[in-house]
């Protein structure tokens, strides 16, 4: 499904996907990719990150990275694409 000329969606690229996040956790390899939509909503919803990861079970530092620096770049990167 393509986007039309100026239409604009919320945390998608311009295929209409989001962003996909790692599957799992680059340092120990625990799956996290699962995780992500789920930490999004609340996030948005306004909630404490800390509090999110704790109810999602992220206790690793290296997992709890994963998820809290992650930047959906798809739509800059796109610009690009030939």
């Amino acid at each position: 499904m393509l986007l039309q000329e100026g239409q604009e969606q919320k945390n998608r690229n311009l295929t209409g996907e989001k962003m996909i996040i790692p599957v799992r956790c680059f340092t120990c390899g625990k799956p996290i990719g699962h995780l992500y939509a789920k930490y999004k909503e609340r996030i948005d919803a306004g909630e404490d990150p800390k509090e999110i990861l704790d109810d999602l079970e992220v206790e690793r530092y290296c997992c709890r990275r994963m998820i809290l620096t992650h930047v959906e770049l798809i739509d800059e990167i796109l610009e690009y694409s030939v």
